[in-house]
């Protein structure tokens, strides 16, 4: 008798031994035999702990008989996919005597893989010796398939989610390029026409075409602003009406000269879509320049702003204590037409007042609900 058929003698041997232990009658003996899960006995006492029992079920799973099973160790099941960490894990459970549940990749008879769900666990005698290690298995392939499915699908839905993410991220950065570079021509466009202005204003000699080169530069001016706060602000799709407001007829009274002018501000932020810039600049351009061509007389006066949110409208108010003066007619006209083109692009409604001596122009307005916290 070779070496190995001792070996696997002797397991048979142990086994039997082992059954010899219970009677027929025994209850473990008949259960451990006709349970539809897969167990199997080893007895560490042996060289190599090979396997003295399995029952059944086992070899149903696995595609072994009894009699290829006994006196061979679990090993057997291993293959190219078993994970070498939790093979190891298992080994230094059975070193330890300690019991172990894990998931290893399993081999049958003919190579076909399987997923167990491996429960090993120390027999230990009345003095607390371990007699044997006893193993349960269950083939949880279909679940381990499906699990596998769905992180497979998982993952490729994260990169298809990574993969728009980066494509909208690029377009907007491209979008957000191309906006800036509009603005940016555009904003040199204004710049050469008011160039063209100044010059033409500057070597007419009619009075009244230098005057009216001059209000049409005013104009120009009045976008350019716009343009160039679009430009630099990190938000190009909102415009911040107070902030143009302050800038817009700051620079207008400042160019003036007129120390005689006062102006007060009352403003608080309203966000408009940017595309409504260029019609509100026009807006507050031609109300405070119909203010400064009815006052220009000496003494001066006051010009106050008002910029505030109401329930789903803002409020555009420009007042001023001027003392009127005759304006060219022609020039009030055409402001006036101006205003009103304006004021239907944005679906505002223009109220004049006399009150007092004060004469008061309130503008009324739609405006988009922003988020003001947002504004930068």
């Amino acid at each position: 008798m070779t070496e190995t058929e001792s070996s696997r003698q002797d397991a048979r041997d142990a086994g039997d031994r082992l059954l010899a232990e219970h009677v027929s009658e025994d209850p473990f003996a008949a259960a451990f035999k006709a349970t539809r899960m897969p167990m199997i006995i080893t007895d560490p006492h042996q060289p190599d702990n090979p396997i003295i029992f399995s029952n059944r079920a086992f070899s149903e799973l696995t595609g072994y008989s009894q009699e290829e099973l006994v006196g061979r160790n679990c090993r057997l099941l291993q293959g190219p996919g078993s994970e070498p960490q939790v093979i190891q894990r298992i080994r230094q459970a059975i070193q330890n005597e300690e019991s172990i549940a894990c998931d290893v990749l399993n081999y049958r008879k003919d190579g076909s893989p399987f997923w167990n769900a491996l429960f090993i666990s120390p027999v230990r005698d009345s003095g607390g010796t371990v007699r044997y290690f006893f193993a349960s298995q269950l083939d949880f392939t279909d679940v381990k398939d499906k699990q596998m499915e769905l992180a497979k699908a998982r993952s490729s839905a994260e990169d298809e989610v990574a993969r728009r993410t980066r494509d909208l991220s690029e377009a907007l950065e491209a979008r957000t390029l191309l906006v800036h570079e509009v603005d940016h021509r555009v904003k040199n466009n204004l710049l050469t026409i008011a160039s063209i202005l100044k010059l033409q204003a500057r070597i007419t000699g009619d009075p009244t075409v230098r005057r009216t080169l001059m209000t049409v530069l005013e104009r120009v001016e009045a976008l350019s602003i716009v343009q160039r706060k679009l430009f630099t602000t990190d938000d190009v799709t909102r415009f911040d009406i107070a902030d143009f407001a302050t800038e817009l007829v700051t620079d207008m009274v400042g160019a003036l000269g007129r120390e005689d002018i006062h102006l007060t501000f009352d403003v608080s932020p309203v966000l408009v879509p940017a595309i409504k810039a260029s019609p509100f600049a026009l807006i507050i351009n031609e109300l405070v320049g119909d203010a400064v061509r009815r006052g220009l007389k000496d003494g001066g006066g006051t010009i106050r702003i008002e910029v505030k949110r109401l329930n789903g409208h803002f409020l555009l108010c420009v007042a001023d204590s001027m003392e009127p003066m005759p304006v060219n007619q022609e020039e009030q006209e055409f402001s006036r037409l101006i205003l009103d083109a304006c004021a239907r692009q944005v679906k505002a409604t223009i109220e004049r007042s006399q009150e007092g001596s004060d004469t008061v122009v309130r503008v009324t307005a739609p405006v988009e609900v922003y988020d003001e916290g947002e504004h930068h």
